[in-house]
């Protein structure tokens, strides 16, 4: 049975009555990807039920590439490009550069880093397999390698101590605020990518404590956090032996605190 195409603007007014924000965006977005009107049909509902907008469309965009976000894979946040603006700046282009990115989701920053980067021996690892098997994906054009596993440790032994570049989006939400995330996270992403432990910087520490294992002299980690959690971040990368510094963007609402092996 055929289904009758939905017109942009019977779009927009769904999207709206379901407090979407951006609903004329979106619209826009929805009618492109589209390929016939029931797929259309399907995903508005889809968006009406609450899944974030990346999961219904497959993609997000970011930093200038299509990256694919699987349904149950963290999405990733505009923020985050600061985070990658500050890691290519970091990179010394003049040599081999091998990028680690941990906690990777979908790979997004990792696809970003290599794309910029040509050349760059790129890994990443995350626990969760659902983003594993998405991360390969986005990855598999730059020939990273993806691994399964907590943190450091699925990754080759060979790579310590010559790591350039190694990003870390942990979560960093404290345990008793990700009830107040927006229904969107809380309820379509998965909690061990976004609660952070009683602070919100439980795994930060771990990572910034081990960091300078992996890390070669004159590298360099990178993780995003929130303004307030700014003095227990660098302490956390003091106490890894890193000399740690704070940049911020106010134009992405971004805080990215990184760590130097000297």
């Amino acid at each position: 049975m055929s289904v009758e195409p939905l017109s942009p603007s019977t779009v927009v007014t769904r999207l709206r009555a379901a407090g979407c924000v951006f609903a004329e965006d979106e619209a826009e977005l929805l009618l492109a990807t589209a390929r016939r009107p029931a797929e259309l049909a399907a995903m508005v509902e889809r968006r009406i039920s609450g899944l974030p907008l990346e999961h219904v469309l497959g993609w997000a965009e970011f930093h200038g590439l299509r990256v694919a976000v699987d349904p149950g894979v963290f999405v990733p946040r505009r923020r985050t490009e600061f985070l990658v603006q500050q890691a290519l700046a970091a990179a010394d282009a003049s040599g081999p550069v091998v990028v680690v990115d941990l906690c990777c989701g979908s790979g997004a920053l990792g696809a970003a880093l290599a794309s910029a980067l040509p050349g760059s021996e790129l890994h990443a690892a995350d626990i969760e397999p659902a983003a594993v098997r998405c991360a390969r994906r986005n990855l598999a054009a730059f020939g990273g390698h993806v691994y399964e596993g907590d943190l450091f440790a699925p990754l080759p032994a060979e790579l310590r101590g010559r790591v350039s570049i190694l990003t870390a989006n942990v979560p960093y939400v404290p345990s008793g605020e990700v009830g107040l995330l927006p229904p969107e996270a809380r309820d379509h992403e998965p909690l061990v990518a976004l609660d952070g432990g009683a602070d919100g910087l439980d795994i930060m520490r771990r990572v910034a404590l081990a960091a300078p294992r992996w890390l070669a002299p004159g590298g360099t980690l990178l993780v995003e956090t929130s303004e307030r959690q700014v003095p227990g971040a660098l302490a956390a990368m003091a106490a890894g032996g890193l000399r740690a510094r704070l940049v911020t963007s106010d134009e992405l609402y971004a805080t990215v605190v990184t760590g130097v092996r000297e």
